[in-house]
């Protein structure tokens, strides 16, 4: 699985440290961005450029970061086949996955622990998504949902 990481200047400093631990637990991945602190970027260049490549690349995960959450979520969700939701706990992630095949969990850095942060990422990354028949069908819903906006 790969996994794509971005982050504007509010969630900067937490995304440094989330590609620490994505290096460490040995994930392929690929940090978009910011390369660097920049109190002037914008999130939806990082967001738009992190939930283009999951939507083309089917098998990976999105990392995303932002002071609120709420706006790199918003833009993740533009692009579709992406599934993105801002994390509040261990449980509501892996809730998530499972039921939802969620592939982009967001983070509030302005909100978010460190701790919670790696707790909510190591669950992101190692649950899957679990197939049931009512699951599967909510997520063909949302492609004709898709398909038709």
């Amino acid at each position: 699985m790969k996994v794509y990481l971005g982050s504007d200047h509010r969630g900067y400093s937490l995304k440094e440290k989330i590609a620490k631990w994505l290096f460490e637990w040995r994930y392929v991945f690929t940090d978009v961005g910011a390369d660097h602190l920049d109190p002037d970027d914008d999130y939806t260049k990082y967001a738009s450029e992190v939930a283009s490549l999951v939507a083309d690349n089917k098998d990976s995960r999105g990392i995303l970061l932002c002071g609120s959450g709420v706006g790199v979520d918003v833009v993740a969700n533009k692009f579709d086949g992406v599934r993105a939701s801002i994390g509040k706990s261990v449980e509501q992630v892996k809730a998530g996955r499972e039921d939802d095949d969620m592939n982009v969990l967001v983070i509030a850095a302005d909100f978010t622990s460190e701790i919670e942060a790696k707790n909510m990422l190591k669950v992101f990354l190692e649950t899957k998504f679990d197939k049931a028949a009512r699951h599967t069908r909510r997520l063909e819903d949302i492609k004709r949902i898709e398909e038709n906006n």
